[in-house]
């Protein structure tokens, strides 16, 4: 009997995490009798009731395990660490929030079956903000113009991955993973499957708008030379034009010596102009740079505190 591995990521979930194993746990009797279920849920420091209900859940079916982060390591490390620690013949990502439908969940098993080693969803629409969904479309248009990688539009993580593809992540040995870009890398061949993203009910999401920025910058850094590109193409027309105006001021003051009074003024806007400009870049280049000193530090992804069902090797 082969086994289906769920990966729940969580950060203070306690109003979904007991509900999502009840439903999980319908599902598999109701959708998928033929398969045994792994459940792991990996917390992200939860500061709430979260890990003392899936110590709970654990307590009562060993089929649930659970690994517990010492801190907080971000919205991409904790669940690709839950994804490299599952043991099923696949595994499924899944939020805690049920914003990914659960009840997609055969459907991908289905296409895995056919022989798909990758079945993930693409939110086709959503009912979260307009405004948020409208940015997170343009943002996916651009990155996907600009990689040199195929990039999935509207792919958060949730899908099911086949464990020959985990072995692959397990081994890609990377300490700032952006999953969705790897997915569209070194990925196998995949089956993409549209749906309706649904409004969180309940609970409170951690998402912001700093961490937006954080996930839109990392998908950039990663995988497109944009930022470099135009400031390089920018900074060589920005000379070329200062090259130019100084030699028309040159040539006016030489023609008419006590005429012409170049003032003040355009040196100011030069100054402030070019010094924007180049604030503006030296933190664009910044932000390729912190990628590149997270790697060449080599942090783990995550610091364990504690795992729960877990067989001792």
């Amino acid at each position: 009997m082969k086994t289906i591995s769920i990966m729940v990521p969580t950060y203070n979930e306690e109003e979904n995490v007991s509900l999502m194993y009840e439903s999980l746990k319908k599902m598999f009797q109701k959708d998928l009798p033929k398969y045994q279920y792994e459940i792991l849920f990996i917390d992200n420091k939860s500061k709430d009731n979260t890990r003392k209900l899936i110590r709970e859940i654990c307590k009562k079916d060993k089929q649930v395990k659970a690994i517990f982060n010492s801190q907080n390591f971000g919205q991409f490390n904790s669940p690709y660490f839950g994804l490299i620690s599952t043991s099923g013949d696949c595994t499924i990502s899944v939020a805690a929030d049920f914003q990914d439908p659960i009840e997609m969940i055969p459907k991908f098993v289905k296409y895995w079956e056919e022989g798909y080693k990758i079945v993930i969803g693409i939110k086709e629409k959503s009912q979260e903000s307009k405004l948020v969904f409208f940015l997170r479309s343009l943002y996916y248009k651009l990155i996907k113009k600009f990689s040199e990688v195929e990039q999935i539009e509207h792919f958060t993580g949730f899908g099911l991955y086949d464990k020959a593809f985990i072995e692959v992540l397990r081994n890609l040995d990377d300490p700032d993973p952006y999953l969705r870009g790897i997915v569209a890398e070194l990925g196998f061949e995949r089956k993409e499957i549209p749906f309706v993203q649904p409004k969180r009910q309940r609970g409170k999401s951690s998402n912001n708008w700093y961490k937006l920025y954080d996930a839109g910058m990392l998908g950039i850094t990663s995988y497109t030379k944009i930022g470099l590109r135009i400031a390089t193409i920018l900074g060589f027309f920005i000379a070329f034009v200062s090259f130019v105006v100084a030699l028309v001021y040159f040539i006016l003051k030489l023609c008419m010596w006590n005429q012409f009074e170049a003032g003040i003024a355009p040196l100011i806007i030069g100054v402030f102009l070019l010094g924007g400009i180049q604030i503006f870049f030296i933190g664009f280049l910044g932000e390729y740079i912190l990628r590149m000193n997270q790697r060449l530090m080599h942090r783990p992804l995550v610091v364990v505190e504690e795992k729960l069902n877990f067989q001792e090797k």
